[in-house]
């Protein structure tokens, strides 16, 4: 009977502590066979001062090139879905950001949006591109946003989902959890990611449960790592002075249901850009490429569309 319970206890111990890898495992292993069927190679890119693991795809040769940004917290597979639609032809590049992802963390590094935007710049010229369309959420829209106004001569064009980088004249529910000292990034427990995770999106991805059990312990055990990140890039310089350098064209998509970066944002953007196109998403929240994979590229494909229909005297005067 002892040795029942001994067992039992042995079994219960391994399930518990394996359970994270599991979500690990099957999450890797679906996020790899979505790259190969859209034609994504991982390739690790070598900078000033580490390593950039991206996936790329698309014509090497291709004359139009789209950079992808992620956002805080996030990484490249969240443009996975998105990129696919784009691969038949631009050479698509989509960066884990540095302290993101497989491009991993250092203490101290540096994580502000000015030297994220540099060495995205950076890897742009390892990559042998001179000039690329930009899109960015969240951060890395932040990041998008910084590269257009102070590397005019690399961006053709500008693309913001639901971008950081302002002040927003109403505050969102994640400014309420930081102005009472709170910050839904720095998970604890699995219970404080199931709340998190449904301030990021309005209609998520479905994914089973021991995947998002992966992503809690993941998030609890970057914690110091993610305070490190979101201190930096929170104290970097606004983006309101910066906003009418951005001569590029660009496209502002917004989730109407965004908990994060509230929608009043997108008055602001409006008034400083000065070629701006606005779409404002019913139903979505703040990762529209994530939600609604196909209707963002839709969007997106328009826009560069729209780009190329343009004369050469219209595009003077933008």
């Amino acid at each position: 009977m002892l040795l029942l319970v001994v067992a039992i206890a042995v079994f219960a111990a391994w399930c518990w502590l394996s359970y994270p890898a599991v979500g690990y495992w099957l999450y890797d292993l679906s996020v790899a066979a979505e790259a190969r069927l859209y034609k994504l190679h991982k390739i690790v890119v070598p900078i000033n001062e580490m390593t950039v693991s991206t996936w790329q795809g698309g014509p090497y040769e291709a004359s139009s090139n789209v950079l992808m940004l992620h956002g805080f917290s996030g990484d490249k597979n969240l443009w996975l879905r998105f990129a696919r639609y784009f691969v038949g032809n631009y050479r698509v590049i989509i960066p884990d950001i540095a302290g993101h992802g497989e491009t991993g963390f250092k203490a101290g590094g540096g994580y502000d949006i000015p030297l994220q935007a540099k060495r995205m710049i950076q890897l742009l010229d390892v990559c042998g591109v001179e000039k690329v369309h930009v899109i960015g959420n969240s951060m890395g829209g932040w990041i998008a946003a910084w590269m257009a106004a102070h590397y005019p001569e690399r961006v053709v064009s500008v693309a913001l989902f639901d971008p950081a980088g302002v002040t927003s004249p109403e505050p969102s529910d994640l400014q309420r959890h930081l102005a009472n000292g709170h910050n839904p990034f720095l998970i604890e427990s699995r219970e404080e990611f199931k709340h998190f995770y449904a301030m990021l999106m309005a209609d998520p991805p479905w994914m089973p449960r021991v995947v998002l059990d992966a992503f809690a312990h993941r998030f609890q055990q970057s914690r110091d790592e993610l305070r490190e990140i979101f201190d930096d890039f929170h104290a970097s310089p606004p983006m309101e002075p910066e906003l009418p350098a951005i001569s590029a064209p660009a496209l502002l998509l917004w989730g109407r249901k965004d908990r994060l970066l509230d929608v009043s944002s997108v008055a602001v953007w409006s008034k400083g850009i000065v070629d701006l196109r606005v779409e404002i998403w019913e139903g979505i929240g703040h990762m529209p490429m994530v939600e609604a994979p196909a209707g963002s590229a839709r969007l997106y494909r328009e826009f560069l569309a729209s780009l190329r229909s343009e004369s050469p005297q219209d595009q003077r005067l933008h």
